[in-house]
């Protein structure tokens, strides 16, 4: 084979498929709780998810626009996010923040690529980058879980300078 044909084989070969949660992962959660009002914290504190529209107050954490970008340019890139059950809203309030976040039309590299599930474990691939380890991540066999907000990934800096050479 010639050096030629080695690139060609390269450039062919799939990328590794990598998932990103949205809460606390993307999504700053907190940005969200601090825009409800003292009756709407106190009506839900022990389950403030369960807050109609809680999810499009919501901002992206720090970095977390610029390095989902950066990702999906080098591996196939999907968002795994769970949605409270009793919460019809926040389905459609992810689906929204995505649109609004990181664009709504085929040219977005979010386009078509949320899966919202409590089931993570029954996706496939090579990583997944969670801030928890609940859902099925604690479950994930087949790839890395990249444990964003603790030890080496604390920051999306953390987690592109992991990712980008193992892309």
């Amino acid at each position: 084979m010639t050096e030629r044909d080695d690139s060609a084989t390269a450039a062919q070969a799939p990328k590794k498929v990598l998932y990103i949660d949205m809460d606390n992962t993307l999504v700053d959660f907190q940005s969200g709780i601090d825009r409800l009002s003292e009756v709407e914290q106190e009506t839900f504190k022990d389950n403030l998810d369960d807050v109609s529209g809680i999810f499009s107050l919501m901002d992206p954490m720090p970095g977390a626009i610029e390095a989902y970008h950066r990702l999906a340019k080098e591996f196939d890139t999907y968002i795994l996010s769970t949605a409270p059950w009793d919460n019809p809203l926040a389905w459609t309030e992810k689906l929204l923040w995505v649109k609004m976040h990181l664009g709504r039309d085929e040219t977005s590299p979010a386009y078509k690529r949320l899966i919202l599930s409590h089931h993570k474990n029954l996706n496939r691939g090579d990583y997944i980058i969670d801030d928890r380890t609940a859902r099925g991540v604690d479950k994930w066999e087949q790839g890395k879980h990249i444990h964003f907000g603790q030890d080496s990934f604390r920051t999306w800096d953390d987690v592109l300078a992991y990712l980008l050479p193992r892309a």
